[in-house]
Order: C-alpha cells, then structure tokens, then sequence
C-alpha cells in the first residue's frame, strides 16, 4: 500500500500497514452543498482504514484538522427524539447510581446543543458544556445551559481546572472517536476529573461496525474505531482505571465505558469488562484475518445496493431517500449514487434542507416532499433510526410506498 509505511498509530506509534477496507474517495460527511456552490469544485479526500497490528486501534489518516470539520457543524443532536430519550434516560441512571445533587458538577464534552446536559440542569445539578461548534453552542445556550466554545485536549483541561470546579461526572458521547490526538484528549480527561470523579464515554463498538456490516459509519470525522480491548490500553496508559462497560444499541451498537483515576479507592471492577474483552477477542479483533473477510463483505454490499436500485430503475419505480446523515454521505460515495439512482433526499434538519448532499448532488427536501410525490421506495439512510422514522413516515403505505434499509444488507421491510 503506497505511502502506509510512513503513517504511525496515532496510539502507539507504531507503523500502519495493514488495510481494513479502502472506500475510496468522499467528501466530508457534514460539508452539505449550498446552490451557489454547485458549479464549483469539490473535494474529496480519501476513506481508506487501517488497523494497528501492536495495539489493534482502527483508524482513518487525519486528512483534515478538526478546526476545519467541527467549528460549524450541521449536525443537532436534538433532531432525532429517541436520542433524546436516550440521553434522558442516562441522566436519570447517573444521578441515581452515583448520588448527583446541587453539590455535584457534570460537565459534557462535545455537548452540542444542550440534548442531555438539560436533563442534569432539571435536576437542579450544576452543569458545563464544552462544544467547539460556535453555531451549536449558542444553540445550547438559549435553553440556559453554561457552554464554552473549544476544542477539549490537555490544554483546555488546564485552564478550566483552574476556573472551575472540577466534574464528579466528566461526559463524552461519540466524541472519542472524533478525536485526532487521542493522547492528548484522554490526557485531558485525567487533568480535568474530580479525584474520586467518573468518567463515561460511549462510542460505537468496533465489533458491532464489522459484524453487521456497518461500514456507512466511516467517514472523515471519525478518526478511530474502537474497541473495549484497545480503549482499555489507552485508559490505562494515561492513568485511568476502567470500572464498568455497558453495552447500547445506539448507533447501530454501541459501548459505554465507565472510568476513573487508577489512584482511586471507589468505583469497584464489574465483570462486564472482561466479557466484553473476551467477546471482542472471540470475535478476531487481534487478528488480521477478521479484517479481510470484513472487507469482502463491505464489497459484496455494495453490488447489492446497486443492483436493487438499477432494477427499480429498470422496472420505472420511484427511489428517494429519508435522511442525509454522515454514514449516508459515505455509502453514497462509496457505491457511486448519483440524483439518477436517488432522485432526492429529505431530512429533519432545517439546516440541511435546500442543500445537496456532499458528492452527489441529490437534493436533500423537508420529509413532506415524500408525501407530494408519492415514490415507491424510501431508503432509509440512518438505518439506526429506521424504528423511529418509519413510525413517522408510516402514512407512505397508503399508496403502496414501502422502506428499504441498505444496512447490514439492502432489505426491503415489511
């Protein structure tokens, strides 16, 4: 593989030069088009993953600074209902197991706008968000929530440490993965929490992605994928202690990892982490072979998404998409669908509508424009959500419309 040589882990630093899959070329995943741009060039930067052989992290090459990616960013966390649920939820589980009150501080990372610490504010419990994206933030501060506007690493950790009380709950929702300096970031972590303070991150496993075939969910902003076995290592180099892992079906399968400084005396080890260890290495994480196979089937995948999509063009049937979220940037890419395969897309997101999906020019329209045109088939993009927006969109079945989920196969569904 050209030029794999010279790429180091962005762990442990040893040499990357072995391929998990190459899906070509895509554009960033939030980098929606405006009209006035689409005569313009665009750029597309490469998906090809590798894997660590020495401490078996998943990784994307950093092609792009995060500054570039996440100081404004089209994606509102507060769209989608069940991750709301999903959030309240967890901040009614924390406050219970580790004993919030007002005498309490949580502080998010990544909290976007406001969709969970809002749920700790309730409460009456003293909160901090720290976003980097100025346009979500403000966003988060209509509804009350404190926010500062930064990139969080070592640095930011310093300062806020000296500021502000430090968390006895230090939060992090799919932000790990969306980290370049991962050293730097866990680092971050250790400087900032409470001394006998809890740590919970969660992300999508890295099992989940290759067992069900999710490889929609690689694109540019997620730098790594992760798993329990690899994080474990990186926790522990930094000195912290994981205590606990829970095992979601968010994002298509998830972990949350709970964890704290190795000096303290609280927080006693489950046995869930070492099953979710021994799962993942059942599995194949530490072996090269698991990876190969993976790949063939993200091939295979994409045949048959192409094949379903030209025969309903062939058979004159009308295809369009619910959704326009970063794994739907990816797949589109990746199988080369264009406005001719896909005629438009819709999606909640005010702040998307009107644009053009990155690469593709497909239109992305508010969700009524289905209901206009009647089509045949909606595929549903943010397949982890498919519960929910069929629940929706269910008026469709009154002509005879019907959803279609390309992942972990192109399925039709009943």
């Amino acid at each position: 593989m050209t030029g794999a040589a010279h790429q180091l882990c962005r762990f442990c630093r040893s040499p990357l030069n072995q391929t998990v899959v190459d899906l070509g070329l895509s554009p960033l995943c939030e980098s929606v088009r405006r009209s006035e741009q689409m005569d313009t060039p665009e750029i597309f930067y490469p998906l090809h993953v590798l894997v660590c052989n020495s401490c078996w992290l998943v990784q994307l090459k950093e092609y792009v600074a995060p500054a570039e990616i996440f100081s404004e960013y089209a994606y509102f966390s507060s769209m989608s209902d069940s991750w709301v649920a999903h959030a309240k939820k967890y901040a009614e589980d924390m406050i219970a197991r580790f004993h919030l009150d007002g005498g309490s501080r949580v502080v998010e990372i990544a909290s976007n706008d406001g969709y969970l610490l809002q749920h700790f504010a309730r409460a009456g419990i003293p909160t901090l968000g720290i976003e980097p994206a100025a346009n979500i933030a403000a966003v988060a501060k209509s509804k009350g929530i404190d926010c500062v506007v930064k990139f969080f690493g070592s640095a930011t950790a310093q300062e806020l440490s000296l500021s502000r009380d430090k968390p006895n709950l230090l939060i992090g929702n799919n932000v790990l993965a969306h980290v370049p300096d991962l050293n730097d970031f866990v680092e971050g972590l250790k400087i900032l929490l409470a001394d006998d303070g809890v740590i919970t991150m969660e992300f999508p496993h890295l099992v989940r992605l290759m067992e069900e075939n999710q490889f929609d969910t690689i694109y540019h902003e997620h730098f790594s994928y992760l798993s329990l076995t690899t994080v474990e290592k990186i926790f522990a180099y930094h000195g912290l202690r994981l205590f606990d892992v829970q095992e979601l079906s968010t994002h298509g399968g998830s972990l949350r990892i709970f964890a704290t400084h190795d000096e303290s005396a609280q927080h006693y080890q489950t046995d869930s982490l070492q099953r979710v260890i021994t799962k993942e290495h059942d599995f194949g994480i530490t072996n090269v072979d698991t990876y190969r196979a993976f790949a063939g089937r993200v091939q295979h995948t994409k045949f048959s998404i192409l094949k379903f999509l030209l025969d309903a063009k062939l058979a004159e049937k009308k295809v369009v998409g619910y959704g326009a979220p970063g794994k739907g940037v990816t797949l589109l890419n990746y199988c080369g669908i264009r406005q001719d395969l896909l005629e438009y897309t819709v999606d909640r997101n005010q702040y998307k509508q009107g644009t053009y999906v990155p690469g593709t020019g497909i239109a992305i329209c508010a969700p009524e424009r289905i209901f206009e045109t009647k089509p045949d088939f909606v595929l549903i993009l943010p397949w982890n959500l498919k519960k929910e927006i069929v629940e929706q969109m269910q008026a469709i079945r009154s002509w005879g419309g019907k959803f279609v989920v390309p992942i972990p196969h192109i399925a039709v569904l009943d």
